[in-house]
């Protein structure tokens, strides 16, 4: 059974800057696209970016657009998420998940999903 897990939360300063991790393990991540979402506290969750099998065609929402790189590495089974000048409104959880296709589709379903990792940020 494939298992997502992510890392690299924490506490920071407004204006710092995270790298989130998204370790697969028990499925083959590196054939499907990947995607992060976050979660903040009463909202939604929302999709983050998105990146193909072969780290092609990433993808990004308005919001992350500019501050946010998503990336990975396939020979460790890892899909990063670069945060920078991170902002209080940043403050959530973030969650990797993989759909069952190797190329985005942004309608596309998701099969596997991480528990997440908290990304608190201070003002």
């Amino acid at each position: 059974q494939g298992q997502l897990i992510e890392s690299g939360g924490g506490l920071v300063q407004a204006g710092a800057s995270l790298r989130l991790s998204c370790t697969g393990s028990g499925h083959p991540f590196s054939d499907y696209a990947m995607a992060w979402f976050r979660q903040a506290p009463g909202k939604d969750r929302d999709l983050v970016a998105a990146i193909d099998y072969n780290g092609g065609n990433p993808y990004y929402e308005n919001f992350a657009k500019g501050r946010f790189t998503i990336s990975r590495d396939n020979a460790k089974n890892m899909v990063y998420l670069q945060i920078d000048n991170l902002k209080p409104e940043d403050t959530a959880i973030y969650f990797c998940a993989s759909q069952p296709l190797p190329h985005f589709y942004y309608y596309s379903s998701y099969d596997y999903w991480g528990r997440g990792t908290q990304v608190t940020v201070s003002s």
